[in-house]
């Protein structure tokens, strides 16, 4: 039985025997916003849940509310471009939370610790769904689905688990012990790997059409676009992502000088610090994009995480945005040079945006060679019945392909996300529309997100503080095989969770308890929590509102009385 209790005790025959809630026009109600950082999440995380937790110092209850969204936190955590801060709240008063420096610490505990995930696993019967591609959107999905109770059959064309985490991404990002330490025990919850089978040449769609009921294709994008100049193409032109690969499997490079790299993305940027790294002496990006900054619209700034240009930069590698290349320049067989162009980004009709390139802007560049990095596609093999002749899976935000029931694709592959979280995200929805299917049950229509601003929060409560930066190795003292950037402290950790605004969502700080003037807020427990543990005495609140504007996370709203 609960037990309500006021800020302050009236005595018998005060104001409590008049019934003064009749004289509001408006009440206040308990309403929970979403905030900012979870809106912003491609792989679906609640950064506020999670570091509620932390603020309680309950870091393992903080990894399993992680974990409920995002497998691979200690993988996240070090290579996530991480969006929900650009979305923090925090940015607009100080500094944003250090939201990805806190994952890391937590995926990193929970290796050390090993702490199990927080799942049962399927029960006896269960069907078993086909995932092919052991990747972050493959794993996700994999886990995702023993979360729902169903077992799965992961394949992989690779001898181990990891897809692009182990074939581009390289150690100064995501060292090869955390690689292997996190994919492995995400394995060893139940999921069954079948290594060194791949689609259409072990395996064939229509042979796990037959044998599970229902498929989802995370295969990556192993191909490299074509790319030339003029029509123009080098006779020993090699891609960045080949070139990534074959550094990271052999563990050594061609000997460059002088390099062109095309492209802005992650594996442009990639490649241009490993070459850097390696020897190389001059290592030029030349990408049509802008330099991310102030005024820099997204769709135009570079793909490539900030922080890794911001590394590459102080590496020495150099950076031409908004150019292009207009030809090549070659001596027999040889590249010798490039010659650059300006290019800007333009709207046409119907909001197609199309880059061009200014006449009278050209400069030459010695190179010795060039080297494209202009983005991948699905290679077909195997999968032309439901790939068609287009470079990735058209499908639904659930993971859905028209016209193939029981078929489901993801990640790369889908062609919207690009990066390792957005692919976890895409493993998530994937692995709930199966969920779906498999029930003959009708998905649930997905809310649209209404994030809660700044504007609705009430600051004063809040101090200005410093964020935790995470330590970065010098420049002068980097290499491509160790780690760039350090984990922080539980300590900091929790520095970083008491910043946090909590942004709609209550943080039980009893303002309302203590400020209603009516003492028409009432405790059902004496320790509160959480918004459930409040009650409105609407028998006596008039509804002046103060409560709503006293609350500094905006979980009290007033609306009209009905």
């Amino acid at each position: 039985m609960l037990t309500l209790t006021r800020g302050a005790y009236a005595k018998a025959g005060s104001s409590l025997e008049l019934n003064t809630g009749d004289w509001r026009l408006k009440r206040p109600v308990h309403l929970h916003r979403d905030a900012p950082c979870h809106i912003a999440c491609p792989a679906g995380e609640d950064p506020q849940a999670w570091l509620a937790r932390v603020a309680v110092e309950d870091l393992r209850a903080a990894w399993e509310r992680l974990v409920s969204a995002n497998p691979l936190p200690a993988i996240t955590g070090r290579v996530c471009h991480h969006p929900c801060e650009s979305a923090c709240n925090r940015a607009q008063f100080d500094e944003p939370i250090a939201i990805h420096s806190v994952e890391r610490l937590l995926g990193d505990r929970a290796l050390e610790q090993g702490w199990p995930y927080p799942l049962t696993g399927p029960g006896p019967g269960a069907a078993e769904v086909a995932v092919v591609g052991a990747g972050p959107a493959g794993l996700s999905c994999a886990y995702h689905l023993l979360r729902r109770g169903w077992r799965v059959r992961l394949f992989e064309a690779q001898a181990a688990a990891g897809g692009m985490l182990r074939m581009a991404l390289p150690p100064y990002r995501l060292p090869r012990e955390v690689l292997d330490r996190e994919v492995q025990r995400l394995l060893e919850v139940g999921v069954a790997l079948v290594p060194n089978h791949r689609l259409g040449r072990d395996v064939s769609l229509e042979e796990l059409r037959r044998d599970f009921p229902a498929v989802f294709l995370a295969p990556g994008t192993g191909l490299s676009r074509t790319w030339s100049a003029g029509g123009v193409v080098p006779h020993d032109l090699r891609t960045g992502l080949s070139l990534l690969t074959e550094w990271l499997s052999v563990g050594a490079l061609p000997a460059f000088s002088r390099v062109a790299i095309i492209g802005g993305g992650n594996t442009a940027i990639d490649l241009a610090r490993v070459l850097r790294a390696t020897g190389a002496r001059e290592v030029h990006v030349i990408t049509f994009q802008a330099m991310p900054g102030p005024g820099v619209a997204a769709h135009e700034a570079m793909s490539a995480a900030p922080r890794e240009i911001r590394q590459a930069l102080e590496e020495g590698v150099i950076i031409h945005d908004r150019r292009g290349v207009h030809r090549l320049i070659i001596r027999g067989e040889r590249v010798v040079g490039v010659e650059m162009v300006h290019m800007k980004e333009l709207t046409r009709a119907g909001g197609r945006r199309e880059a061009v390139a200014f006449e009278g802007t050209e400069t030459i560049l010695e190179v010795d060679q060039v080297i494209p990095a202009i983005g991948q596609r699905v290679d077909p093999q195997g999968m032309e019945a439901v790939l068609g002749r287009a470079e990735f899976f058209q499908t639904d935000w659930w993971g859905r392909i028209g016209g193939h029931p029981g078929i489901f694709a993801g990640g790369d592959a889908a062609g919207r996300c690009g990066t390792v979280s957005g692919a976890v995200g895409e493993g998530r929805r994937a692995a709930q529309a199966i969920d779906a299917f498999l029930r003959d049950a009708t998905m649930a229509h997905e809310k649209t997100p209404q994030p809660i601003g700044l504007d609705q929060l009430n600051v004063n409560y809040f101090d200005h503080a410093p964020r935790a930066d995470a330590p970065i190795v010098p420049a002068a003292e980097r290499s491509a095989e160790v780690e760039v950037e350090g984990g922080i402290s539980a300590a900091q950790a929790l520095a970083e969770s008491h910043r946090c605004f909590s942004c709609g969502e209550c943080m039980a700080c009893d303002n309302c308890w203590t400020l209603c003037p009516d003492n028409s807020v009432l405790k059902a427990r004496d320790h509160c929590v959480e918004g459930s543990n409040y009650v409105f005495d609407y028998d006596h609140c008039k509804g002046c509102g103060l409560c709503a504007h006293e609350c500094p996370v905006g979980f009290i709203a007033m609306i009209d009385e009905p």
